[in-house]
């Protein structure tokens, strides 16, 4: 369903996509469904499909450490957080982000249903 601007009388509901950058397509479906569902989408904005030797999130640590604090950032400003867990996966990066979010009280869904040792409990 589709909804127009000027139908929106509240603030939007901020959601920050959280998970891994290897599930760019997941990442861009979400965040299009979730736009035109009326809300405010915060995401991954640098995605490469270079190998980990060439991209520079990968082969610069300090562009790595940026990046992920930049999304805790974003986590600041969410109401809420989505978790992208395809086929139940929680890497090392949205295991932080999602401990992140949980500290902050902030809701938290995720895509696929998850179990007590995927979280690490």
């Amino acid at each position: 369903r589709l909804i127009k601007p000027e139908s929106l009388t509240d603030k939007p509901t901020i959601v920050c996509l959280c998970g891994s950058t290897r599930f760019v397509d997941t990442f861009n479906e979400w965040r299009k469904r979730l736009t035109l569902d009326g809300k405010i989408v915060l995401s991954i904005e640098i995605v490469t499909t270079q190998t980990k030797e060439t991209d520079p999130q990968h082969s610069d640590p300090k562009v790595k450490q940026m990046l992920d604090e930049l999304h805790l950032r974003k986590i600041d400003l969410a109401n809420e957080v989505m978790i992208l867990n395809v086929g139940g996966y929680i890497g090392e990066s949205t295991r932080k982000e999602l401990d992140y979010a949980l500290s902050l009280g902030k809701p938290v869904k995720y895509l696929e249903a998850h179990t007590k040792r995927e979280l690490g409990e």
